[in-house]
């Protein structure tokens, strides 16, 4: 278990970062300089914390009040960089073994056999890590990590330097040798969403210095808690609103001229929310496909993507992004431009208290 509670400025940034985490897959997800890399490197002990404490299964490795500040090569804890910080003059064998220093050398050799194994790098034991894939080279890096068998795992955006084309591929074949080989927590450090989700049991997300959501992926996504939470997950429509009024299933809220349902949380509603609503949840038609949520729109602008079509369109002055499969978005181009219909699910709407611009 990893509890986490530092803060540090770092010229005109501060961090404070507030956390804990099980053995699981941990994603921290937050755009650039957002606080990641930071409180990766106050955990390994590469940056000291201004004040604060971490504590890595039961054992204290940094306490500002008690004057504890454990060396980073004592804090048993694995770092995997993004760009693999392997040792070129070393063949991957002997880059897997570096940190096996106090082993006799049959069982370091039968260690990093067993390794190798592990990672499917068998064949490539007398390969320098110029003759190596971007693929080969992670896992080398993972393996001489995990070889060392660290109470914790830091992967920091350990696939930004990875092609996009193998990049999925390569993302699977990872998280597989990891939760066969590493029964600890993994801390997965990325600015990708997507990524976060599918790769991570839960997701921590950062912004601006602070650890401002962490919980189930599902949740994270579906349920932000805050503005800069649903932007950091990927959210492109908002929409502020009034609550007008709450019935037990459903609160009715009204966005200039726009009159509209969502389902009803379980918390007690301000009268001034923001609405969030991803738009892949959004349907377009040419005809009212419901009573509720429906709203005559105009189509601005299709922006083709490789696999969907994102859909600009004018509902009363708000513009708002829809997303498309490219085989449902063929009979769009058949839709009257001036006259088509959004069609906002009530429970694919959340709502979050209106922040002050």
């Amino acid at each position: 278990m990893l509890e986490v509670k530092v803060k540090k400025k770092f010229g005109n940034f501060m961090l404070e970062s507030s956390f804990q985490a099980e053995s699981e897959i941990l994603g921290v997800l937050g755009p650039s300089g957002s606080g990641k890399s930071l409180t990766l490197r106050c955990i390994s002990g590469l940056q000291t914390p201004d004040e604060g404490k971490i504590v890595i299964d039961g054992v204290t490795v940094f306490d500002s009040r008690n004057k504890i500040d454990v060396a980073p090569g004592r804090r048993n804890i694995g770092l995997v960089f993004q760009n693999y910080a392997l040792f070129p003059h070393l063949t991957v064998e002997k880059n897997i073994g570096f940190g096996l220093k106090d082993f006799d050398p049959k069982t370091k050799e039968r260690l990093v056999s067993e390794m190798v194994e592990k990672v499917h790098l068998n064949g490539y034991e007398n390969h320098y890590p110029v003759h190596l894939s971007g693929g080969q080279q992670q896992r080398v890096a993972l393996a001489r990590t995990l070889i060392t068998k660290p109470k914790l795992l830091l992967l920091d955006e350990p696939f930004s330097a990875l092609d996009k084309h193998i990049k999925g591929l390569l993302e699977q074949d990872l998280i597989q040798i990891i939760r066969d080989s590493y029964k600890g927590t993994v801390l997965l450090v990325t600015h990708n969403a997507e990524e976060a989700y599918r790769l991570c049991n839960r997701i921590l997300i950062f912004s601006k210095g602070k650890t401002i959501q962490i919980d189930n992926k599902e949740v994270v996504i579906n349920y932000p808690t805050s503005l800069d939470a649903a932007r950091i997950t990927g959210c492109k429509n908002f929409l502020n609103a009034e609550l007008i009024k709450e019935d037990e299933s459903f609160v009715t809220l009204k966005s200039e001229y726009l009159l509209f349902q969502a389902q009803k949380p379980n918390v007690v509603l301000p009268a001034k929310l923001t609405a969030g609503i991803r738009a892949h949840h959004m349907q377009l038609s040419s005809q009212p496909v419901t009573e509720i949520n429906n709203f005559s729109c105009k189509i601005i602008e299709f922006i083709e993507g490789i696999f969907s079509i994102t859909v600009y369109v004018n509902c009363s002055g708000h513009i708002m992004q829809v997303e498309v499969s490219k085989e449902n978005a063929k009979q769009l181009l058949e839709f009257d431009r001036e006259k088509t219909f959004l069609y906002i699910p009530p429970e694919r709407i959340f709502l979050l208290p209106q922040e002050d611009n």
